[in-house]
């Protein structure tokens, strides 16, 4: 039988026999199916059989890279488990591959991760009275709706912002540029600080392009992304380890969770495959527009 059938039979096991809620079984069925497509990207069709513990811990290692939170890789684990125990009580499979999945390791390695009303939270206490208020706000919007780096936040080009068609451009690691779909929201907080800060700066020519600039109308320094992004942190009193890279492990989870295809949030992200390095190269932008309209909490309304 098919990946597909069987976790349809898993799923009707887990309604019938295990009583577990609507919500519940979805979110396993979910996982499953995210782990097939996972397979898929590898080429060769694989049997539930025929899967051993090295390919679970590649598939976990690539979500951590991604930046998918501990509570998620916890769920898709039990998930897995569970699938895994079915197949074996229906004689489907011989052993259970998942036992020796440690969940605690996987936990401790893995970073925070913000909810978006954390991150709400975050941009209200941001007091824009102050004239790099609204820098401020449309900073931690980019970093969250687009997933950036704090390299990338900070060497973002005002030439490469391309709203009409409703993407960014940005300069990532290795000197690669990759197209970002960007969220109505992040597009409004940036044209209010373009309009009712940047204009008024006395920009030097060097800086002349770079969209986020100081009081000096310079390039900002990633230390001073990072000491923004604490303060409010504790301005809030959010007790979690909060830094820049906080917000793009955010994002990827945020769209995962909801459903997103990972092909689409590992070209957003500009990671490459530890699978293969050329499985993402060929992505239509318009996938990755789609994928970001469907599932990022920003584009829900």
């Amino acid at each position: 039988m098919e990946w597909n059938g069987l976790i349809a039979d898993f799923e009707m096991y887990l309604k019938l026999e295990k009583s577990l809620s609507e919500n519940t079984i979805e979110a396993y069925g979910r996982d499953m199916h995210r782990f097939v497509e996972f397979l898929s990207l590898l080429g060769t069709p694989i049997h539930p059989s025929e899967v051993q513990l090295p390919l679970f811990i590649n598939y976990f290692t690539w979500l951590g890279e991604l930046g998918i939170g501990a509570r998620s890789q916890a769920r898709m684990i039990s998930g897995l488990k569970s699938f895994y125990n079915y197949l074996r009580i229906d004689d489907i499979v011989a052993e259970n591959p998942t036992e020796l999945l440690e969940t605690p390791k996987l936990a401790r390695t893995l970073p925070e991760i913000l909810s978006i009303q954390e991150i709400d939270m975050m941009e209200a206490a941001i007091d824009l009275s102050k004239a790099e208020g609204q820098r401020n706000k449309a900073m931690i919007e980019t970093l969250y709706s687009c997933g950036l780096r704090v390299s990338e936040l900070v060497g973002l080009k005002v030439s490469n912002l391309h709203f009409g068609d409703g993407y960014i451009k940005v300069l990532g690691k290795g000197n690669k540029e990759r197209l970002i779909p960007v969220s109505n929201k992040a597009i409004k907080e940036i044209d209010l600080y373009i309009k009712g800060y940047r204009v008024h700066l006395t920009i030097p020519a060097k800086h002349a392009d770079i969209l986020f600039l100081n009081h000096y109308g310079r390039q900002l320094t990633r230390v001073m992304i990072f000491l923004i992004v604490k303060s409010l942190a504790t301005k809030i009193g959010l007790q979690k380890t909060v830094s820049p890279h906080t917000f793009r492990h955010s994002f990827a989870t945020h769209l995962v969770d909801g459903g997103a295809d990972l092909r689409a949030v590992q070209e957003m992200l500009g990671h490459e495959s530890i699978i293969t390095t050329e499985i993402y190269t060929h992505i239509d932008r318009h996938f990755l527009r789609d994928a970001i309209n469907r599932f990022h909490p920003r584009a829900i309304h």
